[in-house]
């Protein structure tokens, strides 16, 4: 037993003096290769087994002949293990360049190929990773132009909104300053009608850019869904009846709901007037709020005649006026836009699906608390 545990603690003197010569040189080597890092693992490996078996001989008095026997055969293990040390390591290593490579043509905003070439579980998981990365950076860039080229839009068509009533009002205010008017309480009229839209498309722009800018805050109450659908009804009514549409809402059920209640009127606003407007005269708006599996859902159906399938996914983008744009009654593409934006600061949905005779605005919104 003594001498068991004397020729254990030889084989330790010696392998721990062989791994601190190699956590030196691996530190000195921190920033190099993998290959050579791997080398010297391995150098190491073998050496620490050399320098154990050398001074468990030497405290043995091994003869001369034995111990020869001993170092031939660790050298070669050596040789033999560092030469594999070194295949692994360059093997690694083209595998890490070829992945810098691929993910260096991601990064100058193409796509990511993973090598087709096999490599090891770690580099074959961060390659995963890469092309989730790529996909997501995609996803982002499209979106990123989708929105500027919206935004592009948006100022071309607000540029024209406002040019037009701009020079009406320049129009109708010179003919009133020169008294060439015929009829100056129709132009005072006129004047306040188109300052009233532009007020309106000014309160469109900044609550919007509130939305964008994250800064539309909520101020939440308990309220039923029949009250807020009502009052919006009461305030949409004069615009259907100089239309000639009608509204119908009897299918509101007494939901309470948790919303701020001016946006939710604002929200409720935009799709009775986006519906009422959209709607040919003797046709009909109809209302409708329920409860579902996913919450609340509130419900505007119109009678445009339905939106061309491959407009659907636009309606609610910043600037869309589908093919009525620059009239008057389509505004400036803000409504819709601005709709989506609060539901989704309630933590709701909006969508658009064509009926028959038209299209259905829905509006899903989380049911308040029992």
């Amino acid at each position: 037993m003594r001498n068991a545990l004397l020729i254990a603690l030889f084989a330790f003197l010696g392998a721990a003096a062989a791994g601190v010569l190699g956590a030196g040189a691996l530190w000195l080597l921190r920033r190099r290769s993998l290959t050579a890092s791997v080398s010297v693992v391995a150098a190491v490996a073998v050496t620490a087994m050399l320098a154990g078996t050398l001074a468990v001989a030497q405290a043995m008095f091994l003869s001369r002949h034995d111990l020869s026997v001993v170092t031939t055969v660790v050298a070669m293990a050596a040789v033999v293990s560092l030469l594999t040390a070194l295949l692994l390591g360059r093997w690694v290593v083209a595998r890490s360049r070829e992945l810098a490579l691929a993910a260096r043509d991601f990064g100058d905003d193409g796509d990511f190929f993973a090598p087709d070439r096999p490599a090891t579980a770690e580099l074959s998981g961060l390659s995963r990773e890469l092309a989730a990365t790529s996909a997501k950076l995609a996803e982002s860039r499209d979106r990123a132009r989708a929105l500027e080229a919206s935004r592009r839009e948006l100022v071309a068509w607000i540029s024209h909104d406002l040019r037009t009533p701009l020079a009406g009002l320049r129009a109708m205010s010179e003919a009133l300053e020169d008294g060439v008017a015929a009829d100056p309480a129709r132009y005072l009229r006129q004047i306040r009608t188109e300052v009233e839209r532009l007020n309106d498309m000014v309160g469109d722009l900044f609550e919007l850019s509130r939305i964008h800018a994250g800064a539309l805050a909520l101020t939440r109450s308990r309220m039923s869904l029949y009250d807020l659908v009502g009052d919006a009804l009461a305030g949409a009514d004069p615009l259907a009846r100089e239309l000639g549409v009608r509204l119908v809402g009897d299918r509101i059920e007494p939901v309470p709901v948790e919303v701020d209640g001016k946006e939710m009127s604002r929200v409720l606003g935009n799709l009775l007037v986006n519906a009422i407007r959209r709607t040919p005269t003797d046709g009909t708006v109809a209302v409708a709020a329920e409860r579902s599996a996913e919450g609340v859902v509130l419900s505007v159906t119109d009678g445009c005649g339905g939106i061309p399938e491959e407009d659907l996914p636009r309606v609610f983008d910043t600037g869309w006026r589908g093919t009525h744009a620059r009239t008057p009654p389509a505004g400036a593409g803000l409504g819709l836009a601005i709709v989506r934006g609060i539901v989704e600061a309630h933590q709701g949905r909006a969508v658009v699906r064509n009926v028959s005779g038209g299209c259905r605005f829905e509006v899903t919104l989380p049911a308040a608390e029992a």
